[in-house]
């Protein structure tokens, strides 16, 4: 590998890293924080559907860039995958605002349902913090044509991304349908 390339991958893992650990870290801190003074009834809100409709598209859109890229239809997964992103984006800037706005919101339904909803919601929790600076990676990636490392690291940010988005769905529907 010679030194350019060394530099760029550097750079790459440099702004992979700081823009994961500026999102992580700002989801962390409106997580644990108190709501926003006049916050809003949680369960009045929008933002939550479309936080869901968010991650269920993603979930969507990312089975359908797998089966094109399985197909070597590559404009067609390339797509896709590009709006899975958008989609993703546009997921964290809306649940950033939702819990700027309500707070953490607090399960209400029986002790047995907050099991299940414990027990989907901690994975989940934890596979989106690792899952930012995989997709971050992934699409710098296949972004600069290296298309080996591409698929590489496509091979684990995938499942993970898809058990994200898939869960995030439960989690919503546990948390305002069921757990209300």
């Amino acid at each position: 590998m010679g030194a350019g390339i060394q530099r760029e991958e550097q750079l790459t893992r440099g702004v992979v890293g700081l823009l994961s650990a500026a999102i992580i870290g700002t989801v962390a801190i409106l997580i644990l924080r108190s709501p926003a003074p006049n916050s809003s009834d949680p369960a009045q809100s929008l933002l939550p559907v479309i936080n869901a409709f968010l991650n269920g598209s993603s979930a969507v859109l990312l089975s359908f860039g797998f089966y094109f890229i399985r197909r070597r239809r590559i404009a067609a997964h390339r797509f896709c995958m590009s709006i899975a992103v958008v989609l993703s984006g546009m997921f964290l800037v809306t649940y950033v605002v939702h819990h700027y706005q309500v707070g953490t919101v607090k399960f209400l339904g029986p002790s047995w349902l907050k099991t299940i909803y414990l027990s989907v919601l901690a994975p989940h929790v934890i596979l989106a913090a690792v899952m930012v600076p995989m997709v971050l990676t992934t699409l710098a990636h296949a972004w600069r044509g290296r298309f080996a490392r591409h698929r590489r690291i496509a091979r684990w940010t995938l499942p993970i991304w898809l058990y994200v988005s898939v869960s995030g769905v439960v989690v919503y529907w546990l948390l305002y349908h069921l757990g209300r």
